[in-house]
């Protein structure tokens, strides 16, 4: 015997043939009788797409197997391939597949198991029925909407579901679109997810998709099912909408309000194209609307109009019946305001949110659909409180502050679920009614403001408009239905009723009415796709959200001709100037002649009214070549025909450049840096506005932040005043974003401020704040709580530096601090920045000048009193007593100290000049010799060297020492020692 062989015992012999005698008697009992018929199984298979021959390899129960790889399968409908095997005897058979070059499907290595009848095997499932024969499904899921290149569908007939990820969807179809047919047997639906592949799920927001029988396409959550076959061309549309009926055109002034019925079209109106004929030509417009507004026509002049409708296959109406109008004069400026004029960097700033500031009429205050979820009901705070009565009550407590200038939030007529801040602007022609009352009109505060000495800068938008779009332009139809869910959300149409935000409907007895707004029936000139169907979104009640229920950017939604249809993916980008922000801000085609000229036709009306400058909302997504060509030229034209050249020059436009970052260019980007809206283009670019954007937007970060220009205009030539040079100004100044973004330490705001200004056209023109009704210093969502101290120190340097201060109300208080400035409508607008101030008003006030108090009683008494507001009033003093503070040119050179500077301003009639100190001592070098007396302490020197050092005891303090001039004197000690300048 071989060593390592193992003994078979006498017994395992034995044991052995006992097992295969047992083995032989069971085969003999499984032997069906001679009389069992014979019977076949099909198989239908579903092949990977890249597998060009299919094998079946099977063996019959207690049969042999076919030779590796087995046998041909035929090709039976779409994508499946069928074999009859002939089973015999058999009850069934073993099977699996292979394309003939080593690749298998064997079951994971456990085999398919068929009986006799017609089986399915797909994706690893098997189940019974032809696929070939009876209901199938036949899916396309749209892979654009998802932006995926590839799809799988993970499915589940009679229960049974694939195995993750599912079948890849690889029938053939056209670009943009996976398809895969699913036999149904004997169901009639099946459920459905899909996925890309690679971890990416699109399951209905969990509740799976249920699709039937027939082509079904699947497209941004939505199920059409017995859809046609989106990669069949479709017949060509050769039929032409009707022609519009109904032209109708009312005459305001110079601008034309036209509007008709829509048109009908076999598959739909695309929009229209508007013609306007008078001695000048022919104008032709396109809009997507059944209204449009024709702005800054020629006075007394006679127009006529036709409209024709156009779908998108290019067929035209034949045209309405025309319209003829004839425009009236233009407005009278001398029945409206006059701005007040002067250097604007004279006028600190107060910027008030005038719904919230003070209440002066409670008549006028409506709280909208958010009051109750929002908390503001509970507090009794509705979110449009305060109103131009209250600001005309209050200017004086304004003025006592020492504010001559007030920045007030946009006035035009808002439409949003919480749009008491002025930025969802539906009507730009017209006031909101909720801030106005019988003798308190936005014209008779303008007009009291300027009685009082005090300047009225509006906030204005140019970049979009409300989610309902802007009257007279576009305003679109939404989809709604009065269901269970949705039936106290929607409001019936009441033709005799006109929203303007302050008059209560009737019927639904809602000032924030929407009948005018939806429709059930899919309008005539819908653009969008899917109207109505389930988006497979829920509202934050758990309600069904459907398809143009609210508003998007890329559903058609909108017309092209008159909005963007994009959404910003890149803040520092391209399409930052050219998408929208958010849902609740449809974002204008300022490249459209159309938005244009009903945007200037806007606000020309308000330069009409009196006021003396605009706050330009941001101003950062509309392209510079777009203003600097469009917008500004013709808002200067307007000033210069009411006021002439000179005193044209006076109206302030200041823009919201949103910078968020520390450092001196925003990411890299020069177009988005606040800056580089200071200055006129270099070049030429294209004639037509939309390609000039995209080549100024090229061509100048292609420069880059070392080719951008730069000035002195903010800058003394040693000790000198120089004439500024303008030639290149673009007629934009700017929010200094960059102090404040740094405001965390007022050394770094200046430090900072004072890097960026050499690309600044003229700095000293700069508002500069340390927050505001969005923002606090670094991005921060809640209001400065760096201190009362830091606070005094911030305004020193605000109110003597250059630039011009400006302040957010309720900050000479410290009035929420800390607090979140802004969460919506999910916490009571009480909790937040943007809280309601009039508490701190109440009372009687007495007030003589700027920052002189002759009385008060009362609340208002109380705020007076604290120790920022007394320190506010004397710097408005100091600073209006030394005109270098406020207009003067400014140099850091030949200084050691940590916040210290020289200012000097010089004209025909002054010259003033300035040492400052704050926080820390200072010495000055190489200054004029002559007499210098401290604005703040009284004490004077003699410089005869050159040299002044200026002593300053901590933060809060600071010195100001000025020099008496041939032409100005120095003012000596201005104002009372205070709590921090003594």
């Amino acid at each position: 015997m071989t060593r390592g062989q193992p003994r078979r015992s006498q017994r395992s012999r034995l044991l052995t043939a006992a097992l295969a005698l047992a083995a032989m008697l069971i085969a003999l009992l499984a032997v069906p009788s001679a009389a069992s018929a014979a019977s076949a199984a099909t198989v239908y298979y579903r092949a990977l797409t890249a597998w060009t021959t299919v094998n079946i390899h099977y063996a019959p129960t207690g049969g042999s197997w076919t030779p590796v790889p087995g046998v041909p399968m035929e090709a039976a409908c779409t994508g499946w391939y069928s074999h009859e095997i002939d089973l015999g005897t058999a009850a069934g058979a073993q099977v699996s597949f292979n394309n003939g070059s080593g690749t298998w499907d064997n079951n994971n290595g456990a085999n398919y198991a068929v009986g006799s009848g017609d089986f399915t095997i797909a994706s690893g499932v098997m189940s019974t029925g032809n696929p070939c024969g009876g209901e199938q499904a036949v899916v396309y899921y749209d892979l654009a909407s998802m932006g995926w290149t590839q799809a799988y569908l993970h499915y589940a007939v009679n229960g049974v579901w694939t195995t993750a990820p599912g079948a890849a969807m690889v029938e053939a179809a056209c670009a943009g679109w996976a398809r895969l047919t699913v036999p149904l047997g004997s169901a009639a639906n099946l459920k459905a997810a899909f996925n890309n592949g690679s971890s990416l799920w699109d399951n209905n927001a969990g509740a799976d998709y249920t699709i039937g029988a027939g082509v079904t396409t699947v497209s941004d959550a939505a199920v059409t099912a017995d859809a046609a076959d989106p990669c069949v061309a479709a017949e060509p549309d050769t039929v032409a909408p009707a022609a519009p009926q109904g032209l109708t055109a009312t005459v305001n002034a110079t601008t034309m309000i036209l509007s008709w019925t829509a048109a009908t079209d076999d598959v739909g109106v695309t929009g229209y194209r508007l013609t306007r004929t008078s001695a000048d030509g022919t104008v032709a417009r396109t809009t997507a609307s059944t209204k449009f507004t024709d702005a800054n026509l020629d006075p007394n002049t006679a127009y006529t109009y036709a409209v024709a409708a156009f779908d998108a296959a290019g067929n035209v109406s034949a045209a309405s019946a025309s319209v003829s109008a004839t425009t009236g004069e233009v407005p009278d400026a001398a029945t409206t305001g006059e701005m007040l004029g002067g250097d604007p960097r004279q006028d600190p700033i107060y910027f008030a949110m005038t719904a919230r500031f003070y209440d002066g009429d409670e008549s006028n205050n409506r709280g909208g659909s958010k009051h109750e979820t929002s908390g503001n009901a509970e507090n009794d705070d509705p979110m449009f409180r305060g109103d131009f009565s209250g600001l005309m009550d209050r200017l004086d407590y304004i003025k006592a502050l020492g504010f001559s200038a007030v920045w007030i939030t946009p006035v035009v007529l808002n439409r949003s679920d919480y749009d008491y801040h002025g930025y969802h602007g539906y009507d730009f022609y017209e006031i909101d009614a909720r801030l106005e009352s019988e003798g308190a009109s936005y014209q008779d505060f303008i007009d009291t403001a300027h009685d009082k000495g005090m300047k009225i800068y509006q906030d204005v938008v140019f970049n979009h408009s409300s989610r309902w779009g802007a009257l007279g332009l576009e305003t679109p139809t939404v989809y709604g239905v009065q269901d269970s869910q949705w039936g106290d959300f929607y409001d019936t149409y009441n033709p005799d009723f006109t929203y303007d935000g302050l008059s209560v409907e009737p019927n639904s007895g809602r000032s924030y009415y929407n009948g005018d707004l939806w429709s059930t029936a899919e309008p005539a000139d819908n653009t969008c796709r899917n109207w109505g169907v389930f988006s497979g979104n829920y509202s934050s009640e758990g309600w069904k959200v459907y398809n143009r229920q609210w508003p998007s950017a890329t559903s058609g939604m909108f017309s092209a001709e008159n909005y963007h249809q994009c959404w910003i993916g890149n803040w520092e980008g391209e399409d930052a100037r050219s998408c929208w922000l958010h849902e609740d801000l449809a974002d204008f085609n300022t490249e459209s002649e159309a938005v244009q000229d009903y945007l200037i036709g806007a606000y020309k009306q308000y330069i009409d009214m009196g006021v003396d400058g605009f706050r330009v909302d941001t101003a950062v997504h509309i392209p510079r070549v777009t203003w600097n060509r469009v917008f500004l030229p013709a808002l200067q034209e307007h000033l210069e025909a009411k006021y002439g050249a000179e005193k044209a020059q006076d109206f302030y436009i200041f823009g919201e450049v949103a910078a968020f970052v520390h450092d001196r260019w925003n990411r890299g980007s020069v177009n988005h840096s606040a800056q580089f809206y200071t200055w006129q283009e270099r070049r030429e670019y294209a004639a037509d506005d939309a390609t000039a954007a995209l080549e100024q937007y090229d061509w100048e970060n292609a420069q880059g932040t070392e080719n951008q220009p730069t000035s002195t205009n903010a800058f003394l030539q040693g000790n000198t005043y120089h004439a500024p040079d303008y030639s290149r100004f673009s007629g934009m100044n700017i929010i200094d974003m960059r102090m404040h973004m740094n405001f965390g330490e007022a050394s770094n705001a200046f430090h900072n401020g004072k890097d960026s200004d050499p690309w600044v056209n003229d700095a000293t023109f700069n508002a500069v704040y340390v927050d505001s009704h969005d923002y606090g210093p670094n991005k921060s969502s809640s209001r400065y709580s760096g201190g009362t101290t830091a606070w005094a120190e911030n305004m020193n340097l605000m109110w003597t530096f250059r630039g011009i201060p400006t302040l957010y109300y309720g900050s000479e208080i410290e009035f929420q601090a800390g607090a979140q400035i802004d969460c919506g409508p999910s916490c009571p607008l009480a909790e937040t920045g943007r809280a309601y101030y009039g508490d701190h008003l109440e009372g009687t006030l007495s007030v003589s000048d700027f920052g002189q108090v002759d009385s008060a009683t009362g609340a208002i008494a109380t705020t007076l009193n604290q120790p920022l507001v007394e320190h506010l009033q004397r710097l408005g003093e100091i600073r209006r007593a030394v005109p270098a503070l406020s207009m003067g040119q400014y140099s850091t050179e030949n200084i050691s100290g940590g916040i210290a500077f020289k200012r000097r301003y010089t004209d025909s009639s002054v010259d003033s000049f300035a040492l400052v100190a704050i926080s820390s001592s200072a010495t000055f070098s190489g200054i004029p010799n002559g007499t210098y007396t401290d604005a703040v302490s009284g004490a004077t020197t003699t410089v005869t060297n050159g040299t002044l050092t200026a002593s300053v005891s901590g933060q809060g303090d600071m010195a100001v020492y000025v020099l008496a001039t041939a032409l100005t004197a120095a003012p000596g000690q201005v104002g009372d020692a205070g709590p921090y300048l003594s």
